[in-house]
């Protein structure tokens, strides 16, 4: 029985190489249209491996459920999701970051010549997530609060890009997730909030009351409207909302 939380959290890995996979061998197309106009095509595959980020990101919530029904918490099991999370939220998310920054330069005159160093920023996310995986594991104060985002947050985030981009409808939005600066901009403050020390509120209940778990309350009607109405550009808009009231609850 002890070892079943253990399976959940493998489960995890397993969903976060699948997205891995799925995101290396994207096919990604770069296509013209009949006036010259270039469009780069995204088809299933990376939407599949956010996709499979997402299952990953519920199996890391049911490990944890399943240790505290069966009582099979342990140090193991705490070392062995965070080595998880490393994949499934650090180097999936960064791989789809990597692909996306090379979509960008694709778009340049000769930007398939461009030198891969310029997609190295990329592998800040995965870095990041694993120095924060390491302090969340030393640090035995964040059970109801966390210090900095937490990684499996931080890589749901990113997961929705190819999904946003690939259902969006409005140019605009598809324009700017292929803007190399803004993803520069999203590698860097994403890195910041994972390593930073910020206090942002974990999303267990430690009592039963409203006013005792209010701002998650909060929270979960924002984030079911937003899928209501906004649809995969939900999950950035729920993320800065979740800062936000983090912060200002932490105020209180």
């Amino acid at each position: 029985m002890k070892n079943i939380p253990n399976l959940f959290t493998l489960l995890n890995l397993f969903f976060g190489c699948i997205a891995v996979i799925f995101t290396l061998q994207n096919g990604i197309a770069i296509m013209y249209y009949a006036d010259g106009a270039q469009y780069i095509g995204i088809p299933e595959r990376m939407g599949v491996a956010s996709l499979f980020i997402g299952l990953a990101g519920l199996v890391d919530f049911l490990d944890g459920l399943v240790a505290r029904i069966f009582k099979a918490t342990s140090p193991m099991g705490k070392q062995l999701d965070s080595l998880a999370d490393v994949v499934s939220f650090g180097v999936a998310p960064g791989m789809i970051l990597y692909q996306f920054l090379r979509m960008s330069f694709a778009r340049q005159e000769n930007g398939l010549d461009i030198s891969p160093i310029w997609f190295l920023p990329a592998l800040l996310f995965p870095c990041a997530a694993a120095f924060r995986l390491a302090k969340f594991n030393i640090d035995e104060t964040q059970r109801y609060g966390f210090k900095g985002v937490p990684t499996p947050a931080a890589g749901i985030l990113v997961a929705s890009i190819p999904l946003i981009y690939w259902y969006s409808t409005n140019d605009t939005i598809t324009a700017l997730l292929l803007n190399k600066w803004l993803l520069y901009g999203v590698i860097l403050v994403m890195a910041w909030l994972m390593t930073s020390n910020l206090p942002i509120m974990a999303l267990k209940f430690s009592d039963y009351t409203i006013k005792g778990n209010l701002p998650k309350l909060i929270l979960l009607v924002v984030a079911v409207l937003s899928a209501i109405f906004l649809k995969w550009l939900a999950v950035p808009v729920v993320f800065i909302f979740y800062i936000i009231v983090s912060l200002l609850s932490e105020k209180k």
